[in-house]
């Protein structure tokens, strides 16, 4: 069990967000079995102020976490969530843009750059885009997803990593949450795709010519 390397960088810009004072407390967030809870203390070795654990089944669907998220989020009040942008073991890139809308935020997904107004009380975030970078400017609270390029996660010091042994870590259940889990995608079939035909060398443009257009009927 290790954290997400794009959880352990929204982790990093939640810590930065504190030590540059716009932010108060730093909550780090697993759902799973109880090994979770060491992925937790490296969060909180890093400089977490507290976790929690919810105490759940190894698998859970996007949908599943993003109504646990909704959940925690309408319990602890908090200003920004920041969650890795896609899982690195079936990844997903569902549960940030599902909880956005389970709870009504604006969202920020694949957040290169960040950058907090306290008093206007809104969010720039700068997102990688296939074009290039698109900027939003977001009112808070509201989610984002971070990308590779947002920061470099600091390591814990020795110190931390004794600190943090004595940092608490809430343990909840789903059932506490009023989360019901159930699986909501079934799957029906998986089937290779058809095997590709053998290619052919062809003599002359005039024969690839009259192939495309008798055989492959593509001109």
């Amino acid at each position: 069990m290790s954290m997400n390397p794009f959880c352990e960088i929204g982790l990093e810009e939640a810590l930065r967000i504190k030590e540059s004072g716009i932010g108060s407390e730093v909550i780090a967030v697993s759902m799973g079995p109880v090994q979770c809870v060491d992925t937790l203390r490296t969060g909180l070795a890093m400089g977490a102020d507290r976790a929690i654990h919810v105490d759940a089944p190894s698998t859970l669907n996007p949908l599943s976490v993003a109504k646990i998220l909704k959940a925690l989020v309408d319990l602890e009040k908090p200003g920004l969530l920041i969650l890795g942008k896609q899982a690195i073991d079936d990844d997903c890139n569902q549960t940030g843009q599902m909880v956005a809308g389970l709870l009504n935020w604006p969202q920020g997904t694949f957040a290169s750059k960040v950058v907090l107004d306290k008093e206007k009380n809104v969010a720039t975030v700068d997102r990688e885009v296939d074009g290039g970078l698109e900027t939003l400017c977001l009112d808070l609270p509201a989610v984002i997803t971070t990308d590779l390029r947002l920061n470099q996660p600091r390591y814990a010091t020795l110190p931390n990593i004794m600190k943090a042994k004595s940092k608490p870590i809430k343990k909840m259940t789903p059932e506490e949450l009023k989360v019901e889990l159930r699986s909501d995608i079934d799957v029906i079939q998986v089937t290779e795709p058809p095997k590709r035909k053998a290619g052919v060398i062809l003599s002359s443009v005039d024969e690839l010519v009259d192939k495309l257009k008798n055989e492959a009927h593509v001109i």
